[in-house]
Protein backbone atom coordinates (compact mmCIF):
# COMPACT_ATOMS: atom_id res chain seq x y z
CA UNK A 1 0.00 0.00 0.00
CA UNK A 2 1.35 3.05 -1.04
CA UNK A 3 -0.47 6.05 1.05
CA UNK A 4 -2.25 9.13 -0.85
CA UNK A 5 -1.39 13.01 -0.40
CA UNK A 6 -3.29 14.48 1.74
CA UNK A 7 -5.60 17.01 0.76
CA UNK A 8 -5.33 18.97 4.15
CA UNK A 9 -1.56 18.39 5.15
CA UNK A 10 0.05 18.89 8.25
CA UNK A 11 1.34 22.65 9.21
CA UNK A 12 5.03 22.27 9.17
CA UNK A 13 6.55 21.63 12.64
CA UNK A 14 8.05 24.50 13.93
CA UNK A 15 11.80 24.42 14.18
CA UNK A 16 11.67 25.49 17.77
CA UNK A 17 9.78 22.49 18.93
CA UNK A 18 12.34 20.07 19.05
CA UNK A 19 14.68 21.43 22.26
CA UNK A 20 17.42 18.88 21.43
CA UNK A 21 18.74 18.23 24.67
CA UNK A 22 20.34 14.96 25.00
CA UNK A 23 17.83 12.85 26.98
CA UNK A 24 15.18 14.45 25.78
CA UNK A 25 11.94 12.47 24.01
CA UNK A 26 12.28 13.60 20.32
CA UNK A 27 8.92 15.43 19.16
CA UNK A 28 7.82 12.84 17.22
CA UNK A 29 7.75 9.88 18.29
CA UNK A 30 8.83 7.03 15.56
CA UNK A 31 6.50 4.01 15.07
CA UNK A 32 8.54 1.30 16.43
CA UNK A 33 8.84 3.51 19.78
CA UNK A 34 5.11 4.11 20.05
CA UNK A 35 3.73 2.83 22.44
CA UNK A 36 1.07 -0.16 22.38
CA UNK A 37 -1.76 -0.90 24.89
CA UNK A 38 -4.43 -3.20 23.67
CA UNK A 39 -6.12 -6.79 24.59
CA UNK A 40 -5.37 -8.14 21.70
CA UNK A 41 -2.77 -11.50 22.76
CA UNK A 42 -2.35 -11.31 18.92
CA UNK A 43 -2.02 -8.69 16.74
CA UNK A 44 -5.34 -9.14 14.39
CA UNK A 45 -3.61 -9.05 10.64
CA UNK A 46 -6.54 -7.60 8.39
CA UNK A 47 -6.48 -7.86 4.69
CA UNK A 48 -7.85 -4.19 3.63
CA UNK A 49 -9.08 -5.53 0.18
CA UNK A 50 -12.13 -7.27 2.39
CA UNK A 51 -12.26 -4.95 5.07
CA UNK A 52 -15.27 -2.82 5.67
CA UNK A 53 -16.89 -0.12 8.01
CA UNK A 54 -20.33 0.28 9.01
CA UNK A 55 -21.95 2.95 11.05
CA UNK A 56 -25.58 2.69 12.46
CA UNK A 57 -27.89 3.26 15.19
CA UNK A 58 -29.79 5.77 16.99
CA UNK A 59 -29.84 9.05 14.91
CA UNK A 60 -28.57 7.46 11.73
CA UNK A 61 -31.15 8.10 8.82
CA UNK A 62 -28.65 7.17 6.52
CA UNK A 63 -26.74 3.85 7.38
CA UNK A 64 -22.83 3.65 5.76
CA UNK A 65 -20.63 1.16 4.39
CA UNK A 66 -17.41 1.98 3.58
CA UNK A 67 -14.77 -0.22 2.13
CA UNK A 68 -10.91 0.78 2.46
CA UNK A 69 -10.74 1.80 -0.85
CA UNK A 70 -13.84 4.19 -0.53
CA UNK A 71 -12.13 5.89 2.29
CA UNK A 72 -8.76 6.27 -0.07
CA UNK A 73 -11.18 8.44 -1.80
CA UNK A 74 -12.53 10.58 0.84
CA UNK A 75 -11.04 14.10 1.86
CA UNK A 76 -8.07 13.37 4.09
CA UNK A 77 -6.09 14.75 6.74
CA UNK A 78 -2.96 15.00 8.18
CA UNK A 79 -1.97 16.13 11.51
CA UNK A 80 0.30 15.70 14.41
CA UNK A 81 -1.24 14.47 17.53
CA UNK A 82 -0.08 13.10 20.87
CA UNK A 83 -1.97 10.10 21.83
CA UNK A 84 -2.15 9.42 26.04
CA UNK A 85 -3.05 5.75 27.76
CA UNK A 86 -5.25 6.32 30.90
CA UNK A 87 -3.16 4.07 32.23
CA UNK A 88 -0.06 5.72 32.13
CA UNK A 89 1.14 6.60 35.77
CA UNK A 90 2.50 9.84 36.67
CA UNK A 91 6.18 10.04 34.64
CA UNK A 92 4.98 7.25 32.84
CA UNK A 93 6.07 6.64 28.95
CA UNK A 94 2.61 5.61 27.64
CA UNK A 95 2.50 9.03 26.11
CA UNK A 96 3.98 9.58 22.14
CA UNK A 97 3.14 12.21 19.33
CA UNK A 98 3.00 10.97 15.31
CA UNK A 99 1.81 12.59 12.32
CA UNK A 100 -1.19 10.85 11.25
CA UNK A 101 -3.08 10.56 7.93
CA UNK A 102 -7.13 9.83 8.42
CA UNK A 103 -10.32 10.81 6.98
CA UNK A 104 -12.08 13.19 9.53
CA UNK A 105 -15.03 11.42 10.82
CA UNK A 106 -17.43 14.34 12.09
CA UNK A 107 -18.42 15.12 8.22
CA UNK A 108 -18.89 11.37 7.52
CA UNK A 109 -21.16 11.33 10.89
CA UNK A 110 -23.29 13.93 9.66
CA UNK A 111 -23.60 12.49 6.16
CA UNK A 112 -25.10 9.35 7.81
CA UNK A 113 -27.67 11.94 9.36
CA UNK A 114 -25.84 12.04 12.90
CA UNK A 115 -26.31 14.91 14.96
CA UNK A 116 -24.41 15.68 17.99
CA UNK A 117 -26.86 16.22 21.48
CA UNK A 118 -26.02 20.12 21.51
CA UNK A 119 -27.74 19.78 18.42
CA UNK A 120 -30.93 17.78 19.12
CA UNK A 121 -29.14 14.45 18.22
CA UNK A 122 -30.44 11.28 20.00
CA UNK A 123 -27.63 9.53 20.41
CA UNK A 124 -24.59 11.03 22.90
CA UNK A 125 -21.98 7.93 22.53
CA UNK A 126 -20.33 6.31 19.85
CA UNK A 127 -19.45 2.83 19.99
CA UNK A 128 -16.45 1.60 17.97
CA UNK A 129 -16.16 -2.26 17.60
CA UNK A 130 -12.51 -3.68 16.13
CA UNK A 131 -12.38 -6.75 14.66
CA UNK A 132 -10.88 -8.62 17.92
CA UNK A 133 -13.99 -7.93 19.43
CA UNK A 134 -13.03 -4.75 21.60
CA UNK A 135 -15.50 -2.24 22.11
CA UNK A 136 -14.81 1.62 22.92
CA UNK A 137 -17.21 4.13 23.53
CA UNK A 138 -16.46 7.86 22.66
CA UNK A 139 -18.72 11.20 23.44
CA UNK A 140 -20.16 12.33 19.95
CA UNK A 141 -20.04 15.77 20.84
CA UNK A 142 -16.36 15.59 21.43
CA UNK A 143 -15.98 13.85 18.17
CA UNK A 144 -18.52 16.67 16.12
CA UNK A 145 -17.56 19.82 17.99
CA UNK A 146 -14.92 20.50 15.28
CA UNK A 147 -11.50 18.70 16.50
CA UNK A 148 -9.54 16.51 14.45
CA UNK A 149 -11.45 13.14 14.93
CA UNK A 150 -10.27 11.05 12.25
CA UNK A 151 -10.01 7.25 10.77
CA UNK A 152 -6.63 7.50 10.60
CA UNK A 153 -4.66 5.23 7.82
CA UNK A 154 -1.12 6.57 8.21
CA UNK A 155 1.52 6.71 10.52
CA UNK A 156 4.29 9.28 10.66
CA UNK A 157 4.42 8.34 6.49
CA UNK A 158 3.84 4.67 6.64
CA UNK A 159 0.80 2.92 6.38
CA UNK A 160 -0.71 2.19 9.72
CA UNK A 161 1.73 -0.92 11.35
CA UNK A 162 -0.75 -3.99 12.17
CA UNK A 163 0.55 -3.20 15.82
CA UNK A 164 -1.48 0.23 15.30
CA UNK A 165 -4.28 -1.09 13.94
CA UNK A 166 -3.72 -1.50 10.18
CA UNK A 167 -6.31 -0.69 8.07
CA UNK A 168 -7.81 1.63 9.82
CA UNK A 169 -8.15 3.15 13.44
CA UNK A 170 -10.05 5.87 15.06
CA UNK A 171 -8.27 8.56 17.00
CA UNK A 172 -9.90 11.95 18.47
CA UNK A 173 -7.37 14.41 20.25
CA UNK A 174 -8.09 15.29 23.65
CA UNK A 175 -9.65 12.32 25.11
CA UNK A 176 -7.74 9.07 26.51
CA UNK A 177 -7.52 6.32 24.31
CA UNK A 178 -9.90 3.96 25.93
CA UNK A 179 -12.42 6.31 24.92
CA UNK A 180 -11.21 7.31 21.95
CA UNK A 181 -8.77 4.92 19.81
CA UNK A 182 -10.12 2.07 18.60
CA UNK A 183 -7.50 0.35 16.81
CA UNK A 184 -8.98 -2.37 13.77
CA UNK A 185 -12.08 -0.70 13.42
CA UNK A 186 -14.93 -2.27 11.62
CA UNK A 187 -18.37 -0.98 13.55
CA UNK A 188 -19.34 2.42 14.24
CA UNK A 189 -22.64 2.50 16.65
CA UNK A 190 -24.84 5.62 17.50
CA UNK A 191 -26.18 5.14 21.15
CA UNK A 192 -26.73 6.90 24.42
CA UNK A 193 -24.07 6.11 27.11
CA UNK A 194 -27.59 4.89 29.53
CA UNK A 195 -27.68 2.45 26.76
CA UNK A 196 -24.75 0.87 26.75
CA UNK A 197 -21.53 0.54 28.67
CA UNK A 198 -17.96 0.11 26.45
CA UNK A 199 -15.35 -2.89 27.27
CA UNK A 200 -13.34 -0.70 29.66
CA UNK A 201 -16.66 0.94 31.53
CA UNK A 202 -17.58 -2.77 32.66
CA UNK A 203 -14.39 -2.38 34.51
CA UNK A 204 -15.10 0.44 36.50
CA UNK A 205 -13.62 2.98 34.31
CA UNK A 206 -14.87 6.04 33.84
CA UNK A 207 -17.36 6.32 30.47
CA UNK A 208 -16.33 9.59 29.89
CA UNK A 209 -12.10 10.78 30.21
CA UNK A 210 -10.72 13.99 29.00
CA UNK A 211 -7.00 13.63 29.15
CA UNK A 212 -5.68 15.32 32.70
CA UNK A 213 -2.55 17.72 32.10
CA UNK A 214 0.77 16.26 32.62
CA UNK A 215 4.14 16.93 32.98
CA UNK A 216 7.65 14.33 33.16
CA UNK A 217 11.44 15.03 33.99
CA UNK A 218 12.90 12.90 30.93
CA UNK A 219 16.65 14.31 31.77
CA UNK A 220 18.18 13.89 34.37
CA UNK A 221 16.98 10.38 34.97
CA UNK A 222 15.77 9.17 38.67
CA UNK A 223 19.37 8.51 40.21
CA UNK A 224 21.46 10.15 37.79
CA UNK A 225 24.70 11.68 39.16
CA UNK A 226 25.30 14.74 37.34
CA UNK A 227 28.46 17.45 38.12
CA UNK A 228 27.54 20.56 39.43
CA UNK A 229 27.45 23.28 37.84
CA UNK A 230 24.89 24.29 35.09
CA UNK A 231 22.67 20.84 34.32
CA UNK A 232 19.64 21.36 31.91
CA UNK A 233 16.31 19.60 33.60
CA UNK A 234 13.91 18.55 30.36
CA UNK A 235 10.85 17.20 29.95
CA UNK A 236 7.36 16.71 28.15
CA UNK A 237 4.41 18.55 29.14
CA UNK A 238 0.89 17.68 27.27
CA UNK A 239 -2.94 18.46 27.60
CA UNK A 240 -4.21 17.11 24.42
CA UNK A 241 -6.54 20.02 22.59
CA UNK A 242 -6.45 23.01 25.50
CA UNK A 243 -2.29 22.96 24.84
CA UNK A 244 1.04 23.83 27.37
CA UNK A 245 1.14 27.70 28.68
CA UNK A 246 3.66 27.36 31.38
CA UNK A 247 6.13 24.94 32.93
CA UNK A 248 7.87 24.62 35.94
CA UNK A 249 10.50 22.99 37.95
CA UNK A 250 11.42 23.03 41.70
CA UNK A 251 14.36 21.67 43.34
CA UNK A 252 13.67 20.31 46.94
CA UNK A 253 10.67 21.58 47.73
CA UNK A 254 11.77 25.29 47.01
CA UNK A 255 10.29 27.83 44.71
CA UNK A 256 9.28 27.61 41.34
CA UNK A 257 11.56 28.11 38.83
CA UNK A 258 9.59 29.04 35.51
CA UNK A 259 10.93 26.38 32.92
CA UNK A 260 11.59 27.97 28.80
CA UNK A 261 9.00 26.41 26.77
CA UNK A 262 9.55 24.94 23.59
CA UNK A 263 8.11 26.38 19.95
CA UNK A 264 4.04 25.30 20.29
CA UNK A 265 3.35 22.86 17.35
CA UNK A 266 -0.24 22.87 18.39
CA UNK A 267 -2.92 22.61 21.10
CA UNK A 268 -3.05 18.59 20.50
CA UNK A 269 0.55 17.72 20.87
CA UNK A 270 3.37 17.71 23.65
CA UNK A 271 5.48 20.98 24.56
CA UNK A 272 8.89 20.62 25.29
CA UNK A 273 10.50 22.51 27.86
CA UNK A 274 13.88 23.03 29.44
CA UNK A 275 15.44 24.54 32.82
CA UNK A 276 19.01 25.59 33.48
CA UNK A 277 19.56 24.20 36.65
CA UNK A 278 22.80 25.25 39.46
CA UNK A 279 22.83 22.14 40.85
CA UNK A 280 25.01 22.09 44.05
CA UNK A 281 26.86 18.59 45.43
CA UNK A 282 24.48 16.25 47.05
CA UNK A 283 21.15 14.55 46.88
CA UNK A 284 18.29 16.51 45.32
CA UNK A 285 14.87 16.40 44.56
CA UNK A 286 13.52 17.62 41.38
CA UNK A 287 9.70 18.43 40.78
CA UNK A 288 7.84 19.43 37.94
CA UNK A 289 4.23 20.84 37.13
CA UNK A 290 2.43 22.65 33.90
CA UNK A 291 -0.17 24.62 33.37
CA UNK A 292 -2.71 24.11 30.88
CA UNK A 293 -3.50 26.38 27.67
CA UNK A 294 -6.65 27.81 29.58
CA UNK A 295 -4.53 28.60 32.52
CA UNK A 296 -5.13 25.52 34.76
CA UNK A 297 -2.54 24.49 36.82
CA UNK A 298 -1.76 20.51 36.79
CA UNK A 299 -3.19 18.92 39.94
CA UNK A 300 -0.68 18.09 42.15
CA UNK A 301 -2.32 15.61 44.28
CA UNK A 302 -1.01 12.02 43.70
CA UNK A 303 -3.65 9.68 42.44
CA UNK A 304 -3.51 6.08 40.62
CA UNK A 305 -4.97 5.58 37.03
CA UNK A 306 -8.03 4.21 37.79
CA UNK A 307 -10.72 5.45 37.25
CA UNK A 308 -9.67 8.08 34.66
CA UNK A 309 -6.33 8.77 34.67
CA UNK A 310 -3.61 9.40 37.69
CA UNK A 311 -2.77 12.75 38.91
CA UNK A 312 -0.10 14.42 40.70
CA UNK A 313 3.87 15.87 40.09
CA UNK A 314 6.42 13.79 38.63
CA UNK A 315 10.05 14.01 40.53
CA UNK A 316 13.18 12.80 40.13
CA UNK A 317 16.25 12.33 43.06
CA UNK A 318 19.13 12.87 41.74
CA UNK A 319 23.20 12.80 43.69
CA UNK A 320 25.11 16.12 42.23
CA UNK A 321 28.52 14.95 42.59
Amino acid sequence: MRLPRPDDAAARIPSGADLDVPGLSPFTTPNGEFYRVDTALVVPKVDATTWSLQVHGEGVSSPVTLRFRDLLKRRLIERDITMTCVSNPVGGDYVGTARWIGVPLAPLLREAGVRPPSEGGRADQLVARSVDGMTIGTPVEAVMDGRDAMLAIGMNGQPLPFDHGFPVRMLVPGLYGYVSACKWIEDIELTTFDAYDAYWVRRNWSNRAPIKTQSRIDTPKPLASPKAGTVPVAGVAWAQHRGISRVEVRVDGGEWQEARLAAEAGVDTWRQWVWEWPATSGSHTLEVRATDGEGRLQNGERAGTVPDGATGWHSVVVDVS
